[in-house]
């Protein structure tokens, strides 16, 4: 079991990544507690765990979800609670951050949109077995259209401070590197496996991962209260 665990840790080396970012997340809290970010500390807990117990369910008995020895080790549903979680939250980011009534208006109408994605997929994936990664594709091009929604409001913005010690600015920074690639990788590990191991797409999948939080760190190091919006 041990050394089960050196290998996981080996081979998924971004989950330190994300105590790392708590932690801090928690140190510096005090420069956006008082923002739409504020809950993002249990966010990033949340998803630490999240690979915790996905970790679990494959390797141990205690965690499993299936008595059926075939589907003992899949994970997988937490993983599309987790998706619709997380796109949840940062919709909700948007949505509060924006000025822009038109703006927030069509936040509105793409969230519905990707709602209606996930309900979709339903119909022709279980999420007990299998990713819902066409919905995760449509979430990430609506979360990409907030994120630009959003930088074309700060553009024009006149602030004393710069860009760099806004922490939403580096929160975005990271989710559009992010999402711009995910869900492609994701698609290829379910229905061109052959490609997404050739290529070592997983890995990449884990840089991508570790850049992102990477960022956040950033952000959270930088960050400025009077900066942020």
């Amino acid at each position: 079991m041990t050394q089960e665990f050196l290998n996981y840790l080996q081979e998924s080396y971004f989950t330190p990544v994300y105590l790392l970012t708590w932690v801090v997340a928690v140190s510096t809290y005090r420069g956006y507690y008082d923002t739409v970010l504020k809950y993002f500390p249990i966010f990033i807990i949340y998803t630490f765990f999240t690979e915790l117990l996905g970790y679990l369910i494959k390797h141990t008995n205690e965690f499993q979800f299936f008595s059926d020895s075939r589907y003992a080790w899949h994970n997988v549903i937490i993983y599309n609670i987790y998706s619709i979680v997380s796109f949840s939250f940062f919709y909700y980011i948007y949505w509060k951050i924006l000025v822009d009534k038109k703006h927030k208006k069509r936040v509105e109408y793409a969230v519905a949109v990707s709602l209606v994605g996930y309900v979709v997929s339903l119909f022709f994936q279980n999420p007990f077995h299998i990713g819902l990664y066409w919905a995760d594709l449509l979430a990430s091009i609506v979360l990409l259209y907030f994120i630009t929604l959003y930088l074309m409001e700060k553009k024009k913005e006149n602030s004393y401070y710069k860009m760099k010690h806004n922490l939403l600015f580096w929160v975005s920074l990271g989710l559009a590197i992010f999402h711009i690639f995910f869900p492609f990788i994701f698609i290829a590990a379910y229905d061109f496996p052959i490609f997404y191991y050739e290529y070592h797409l997983h890995d990449f999948l884990n840089i991508l991962i570790v850049v992102m939080y990477f960022l956040f760190i950033v952000g959270f190091l930088l960050g400025k209260r009077r900066a942020f919006r």
